[in-house]
């Protein structure tokens, strides 16, 4: 057994994309729980795009990452030993414990997640499909997005853990989806895998053109997970009534400074105003309340066969900082899922 606790911390504030020394790897003792504590070794770490979020100063909508403190993150992980009532020795839990082999926990937050019976998926997937990401596509498309069978669902980062699960529901509701991906690798799973309808490479020359061209009946919902040439692609695209769920903007994530070239705000807001858009950004915590709902359905789904995951698995704690930087150039296919520790379920 380790007697050593590894953990991951933020050096300094990045400026512009971050690099190997924002971070800090340090070890230091394992941690015992006092009376109402848990002691949690991490299985596996989920990383995300909002994670650049928390390394910067600036306000937000949730307080920081500290320089020296250990980076935020959700995980899965095993109680190796309990102080509080409502947890025993062995449990799986998920939570979020940050960039560490073990953490300690008062409980709040913290679920429990039953060890998956022969063919259920693993457990990794509280962090994605079963997870945040699932239940951000979830209730972002259903409460904002409201789709309606017949109309044209646009879904940017669509290979990705969010935009994977919205265009799939989209799916389910009865939309015509078209995602938005990087590269012919990820368009063809979209299409071949997810059953999207088309799926248009955000890099190529002529994106703009394609983007129109399959969605002929114009856009009806687009689900925001990037930004920058993709949404400027869309806003010419509106339907009337049209709805914009705003769930990211990655191509803005590393920015210094505002962008060369013409202001395409004007463009934008005479969208909003002439096509009468809702444009709203969300939190996936304001949805908390819909998580067992969308348990109970999203599981339901996957046993179906309607709703499928990719998973980009990365070994070792270690290399979780290369791994961030490369997910915020899109160098990830799936959701990514650091495997820290042996996972006992499997």
């Amino acid at each position: 057994m380790p007697t050593k606790n590894r953990q991951i911390l933020l050096a300094r504030r990045p400026t512009g994309e971050p690099v190997a020394g924002d971070f800090d790897l340090v070890t230091t003792a394992i941690p015992d729980p006092a009376d109402g504590e848990i002691s949690v070794r991490t299985i596996y770490l989920s990383l995300d795009p909002y994670m650049r979020g928390r390394m910067n100063a600036e306000r937000s909508y949730a307080d920081p990452v500290e320089v020296g403190a250990v980076m935020e993150g959700g995980t899965v992980g095993v109680v190796e030993a309990s102080r509080h009532p409502g947890f025993a020795d062995g449990d799986i839990v998920v939570g979020r414990t940050g960039w560490q082999d073990y953490a300690l926990s008062n409980g709040d937050g913290v679920r429990k997640v039953a060890p998956p019976d022969p063919g259920d998926p693993p457990i990794s997937t509280a962090l994605g499909v079963l997870g945040m990401p699932g239940l951000t596509a979830y209730t972002g498309l259903l409460n904002i997005g409201k789709p309606q069978a017949g109309e044209t669902l646009v879904v940017a980062a669509a290979s990705g853990a969010v935009g994977s699960v919205v265009g799939q529901i989209g799916k389910i509701k009865g939309c015509r989806v078209v995602g938005v991906a990087g590269g012919p690798d990820k368009c063809r799973y979209v299409v071949d895998e997810l059953g999207f309808d088309a799926c248009i490479d955000h890099r190529a020359a002529d994106f703009e053109d394609q983007l129109a061209a399959a969605c002929p009946d114009r856009i009806d919902i687009y689900f925001e997970n990037v930004a920058g040439r993709v949404l400027e692609a869309v806003i010419p695209l509106f339907n009337f009534f049209a709805r914009m769920p705003v769930c990211g903007l990655i191509a803005q994530y590393n920015m210094t400074d505002l962008p060369d070239g013409p202001n395409k705000l004007p463009m934008l807001m005479r969208a909003v105003l002439t096509n009468r858009l809702t444009m709203r950004g969300f939190i996936v915590r304001e949805f908390w309340a819909q998580q067992d709902e969308f348990l109970r359905e999203a599981s339901q789904w996957i046993k179906d066969g309607k709703l499928k995951y990719k998973e980009y698995r990365v070994a070792g704690l270690e290399r979780a900082p290369e791994t961030l930087i490369g997910l915020l150039k899109g160098e990830n296919f799936g959701k990514v899922v650091v495997e820290v520790s042996p996972d006992p379920t499997r």
